[in-house]
């Protein structure tokens, strides 16, 4: 069945007209027009019938209608209206060769209650304005090739999102596109020496050597902390196939994060490196002797400002006596912020000083406390102990006897034996139980214990019983053997001759 028509409005003759009073002659009736249609505040269906002549409309039906029904629906239309979604995100290329170019992209942000009908894609030659519409259907993917693309051109690129409140912002490429072959796509081969953190030292030189491929030669651009690089400080020479970056002499400034970036057309491949210039460290900020007791001082001192851009690995402590001002190192290499140095001389005065120490090295200057430590002379009685003399006397006693011996007339001979005793025990002689006086026949020795009686040119009459007698005030100790005498016989034989 049709939608009910539209009402017409009253002109205010019409008005006038039917008010009047019944028996006034019929006045000829005025022609009504029909307002101009309002596609915003008309509901669809009611759009047709509002475009038929106004004589169509029966009068009945026009005189009911109520005059208020189009101002209320006024507005409850307007606030269903659709609206169009925002533009399409990060419009990039993801290939491109000599006949055909591939985009990509990322959805809008707002696509509103409508919904998403899809993507259109267009492009033009730079320079122009003729805009080509890439795909005959929307499509609803975020990627799309536009294929038939002459070599040797260059494109603009936009994509419009479209929904039931029209056509989008357009998403834009960043820069116009040659429609050319990439013979190969830009790729950094970072060292892997560079990978990790690059230290360097202050006033050391640094030379960084990165390679890429990429053909037609790439555009090379270096970036510090996200900014071009200072071309006074730095030189950059880029070849065919690597770059290279030199600083003359290193700087604490220099230490960043550098980024590397490599451009075929459309095609880019972006390294970052991180370099640390460092130096030595300052020296600690304070120092100060908490407290000193006995041969013991304690230490305080807290980290440096300037750590030369590292980590702080320890600290050096070091004692000065204050009569000759030397400093000795007492610790190295110390991780805390305290310290206990001991071994301090009684009556002595001390200054301490700390020293901070980095991978590079230990600072040049120390931070020295401000009060001394002073090591008190107690009043220490030296009592040396007392030890009981041992008593080493002892009687003699023989350690090795006298043998027996047989010894030849006219053949000198002698006796052998040692003793021991403390004191030194007194050495005698005795032959047949008879003292042996200062007879030059016998040769008495007794040197170191060891105790001789030699016998010169025995005769048959000297055999008999030695004995040696030791004697000390401890007691005495005596030893005896027998010595025989031969006589040679010589045989007739030998008396012949």
């Amino acid at each position: 069945m049709p939608g009910k028509p539209a009402p017409i409005k009253k002109s205010p003759a019409k008005k006038a007209a039917e008010k009047a009073p019944e028996p006034v002659p019929e006045p000829k009736p005025a022609p009504v027009e029909a307002p101009p249609a309002e596609p915003a505040a008309a509901p669809p269906e009611a759009a047709a019938p509002a475009e038929a002549p106004a004589e169509a409309a029966p009068p009945a039906e026009a005189e009911a209608a109520s005059p208020a029904a189009p101002a209320e629906d006024a507005p409850a239309a307007e606030e269903s209206a659709p609206v169009p979604t925002s533009a399409p995100l990060d419009v990039s290329v993801e290939d491109v060769n000599d006949s055909s170019l591939t985009i990509q992209w990322r959805t809008p942000e707002t696509i509103g209650d409508s919904g998403l009908e899809g993507y259109t894609i267009e492009y033009c030659k730079d320079g122009t304005t003729a805009w080509v519409v890439g795909n005959e259907d929307r499509t609803p993917a975020n990627r799309f090739c536009i294929k038939n693309l002459t070599a040797g051109d260059l494109l603009l690129v936009r994509v419009v999102a479209v929904n039931t409140g029209g056509r989008s912002e357009p998403g834009v490429l960043a820069a116009p596109v040659p429609i050319r072959e990439v013979v190969e796509r830009p790729k950094i081969r970072m060292p892997r020496m560079l990978r990790a953190r690059v230290i360097r030292q202050v006033g050391e030189q640094v030379n960084l050597v990165i390679p890429f491929l990429g053909k037609p030669k790439p555009v090379v651009s270096w970036l510090k902390d996200g900014q071009p690089v200072d071309t006074k400080r730095f030189n950059i020479r880029n070849s065919d196939n690597d770059s290279i970056m030199f600083i003359r002499t290193a700087q604490r400034e220099d230490s960043g994060i550098y980024e590397l970036t490599v451009k075929v057309d459309s095609f880019e491949d972006k390294a970052a490196l991180t370099l640390q210039i460092v130096e030595l460290p300052g020296s600690p900020v304070s120092a100060k002797l908490v407290d000193s007791w006995g041969f013991n001082a304690a230490l305080e001192w807290t980290a440096p400002k300037d750590n030369g851009n590292t980590d702080i690995t320890g600290y050096t402590i070091q004692k000065a006596d204050r009569k000759t001002g030397e400093w000795f190192t007492v610790l190295e290499h110390y991780h805390r912020l305290s310290a206990t140095v001991s071994d301090l001389i009684m009556g002595n005065s001390y200054a301490f000083r700390v020293l901070a120490e980095n991978q590079v090295g230990v600072s040049e200057k120390g931070t020295v406390t401000k009060q001394v430590a002073t090591i008190l002379k107690t009043g220490i009685v030296y009592k040396p102990p007392q030890y009981v003399d041992h008593d080493f006397s002892e009687a003699p006693k023989f350690t090795t006897a006298l043998n027996d011996r047989a010894a030849t007339v006219g053949y000198t001979t002698k006796l052998l034996c040692s003793v021991r005793g403390s004191p030194k025990p007194q050495i005698e002689w005795l032959k047949n139980k008879m003292l042996i006086g200062n007879d030059p026949k016998f040769r008495k020795i007794s040197n170191q214990g060891i105790c001789s009686l030699e016998i010169r040119k025995p005769c048959s009459f000297d055999g008999g019983v030695y004995t040696c007698r030791a004697k000390n005030a401890q007691g005495e100790a005596t030893v005896s053997c027998k010595l025989e005498v031969k006589q040679v016989i010589i045989g007739e034989a030998e008396k012949r001759k």
